[in-house]
């Protein structure tokens, strides 16, 4: 079977004056992600679960594994010289390097280390996810936040893996979605999973409907539009929620179907983080065939103007992003962003 790297030189060699570092600095993501995957199956033994007794950013209590998956991710990147700069959900303040080699560094990256690390306890699926962006700064410098602060249409490559039944590592760098599983006895990523697409429609919807009373009305709408009983549409739809946005993508992803995290009034942005959650999932749905929106607007054309900037987030199979959208347009007009 054919090894990630072999993958990604047999696409460098299409690439004009192609130099190697891109497929360095993804090596590096890997290698990360391998020791990531190796404490997360030992979890229950060693003194890794629990929380660290801190918080990030985004004033949520940091589990033990948060920071250590965010610390071998930093490390890896930084060591590999082809980063300049990342944005962490971890860390309040973007990360610079102080040596040569990385300040020289082309690209730059957003990512969450650790995605759904609630259910780290319970011994369910979470993931890493990531983007990658060329820097716009002065090479030889420290990467800016200016660097990271571009939309999803500006992006390099996009991923993220899953760690489950079985590890994976699904990415893209604009040109179709590719998988590829880890093979532990070996330590090597081996392509799964060639030209991922998305089915148009599907008949799964993920939402945490705890929060339902607080929806806007364009949700509700949907939700009773998925409940419906009309076997010419297959409906009423199947509901499906992990909690973990790339356990959740992920079974849309091969099966169909949508993930909804929308604005409440009291919280009108919603919960997901636009750099290091949204656009790279967007993206990986967008190459896929599907479609991903705040309910109005495609999230990989919105200007990020922050960090740790957060936005609604419809993804999934075409059909029903649009149906969603719908709802939310004739609904929910007065949350649709400000022109």
């Amino acid at each position: 079977m054919k090894t990630l790297i072999e993958f990604i030189n047999e696409e460098q060699a299409h690439i004009p004056n192609a130099s190697g570092e891109f497929t360095r600095l993804l090596n590096d993501i890997t290698i990360a992600a391998k020791i990531v995957n190796r404490e997360i199956n030992k979890a229950g033994l060693g003194d890794i679960m629990g929380y660290e007794g801190k918080q990030n950013i985004q004033g949520e209590d940091q589990k033990k594994l948060d920071v250590f998956a965010n610390e071998q991710f930093i490390e890896a990147l930084k060591h590999g010289g082809q980063c300049c700069a990342i944005a962490s959900e971890e860390n309040d303040e973007l990360i610079t390097f102080s040596n040569k080699l990385s300040n020289n560094g082309k690209y730059v990256v957003a990512m969450d280390p650790l995605d759904g690390s609630s259910n780290i306890e319970v011994n369910v699926s979470i993931g890493t996810i990531f983007s990658i962006f060329k820097r716009k700064s002065e090479p030889g410098k420290p990467g800016t936040n200016e660097d990271l602060l571009q939309p999803g249409n500006q992006l390099v490559a996009a991923g993220y893996v899953i760690y489950g039944s079985s590890t994976m590592l699904v990415y893209s760098t604009g040109h179709g979605v590719n998988g590829f599983t880890l093979d532990t006895s070996v330590g090597l990523f081996l392509m799964s999973h060639p030209n991922m697409k998305i089915p148009e429609g599907g008949n799964i919807y993920s939402i945490n409907e705890a929060n339902y009373i607080y929806f806007p009305e364009g949700v509700k709408e949907y939700l009773r539009y998925c409940r419906e009983d009309d076997p010419k549409t297959n409906r009423p739809y199947i509901t499906r929620y992990i909690g973990s946005l790339v356990a959740d993508f992920h079974r849309n992803l091969i099966r169909g179907g949508i993930y909804m995290y929308p604005g409440i009034r009291k919280n009108p942005n919603g919960k997901l983080r636009l750099l290091y959650e949204n656009v790279p999932v967007a993206f990986l749905a967008e190459q896929a065939g599907g479609k991903a929106s705040d309910g109005f607007r495609r999230i990989l054309d919105i200007q990020p103007e922050e960090l740790h900037q957060r936005t609604p987030f419809f993804v999934g199979s075409k059909h029903m992003v649009e149906k969603a959208e719908y709802f939310m347009k004739y609904y929910s007009k007065e949350f649709a962003p400000e022109k």
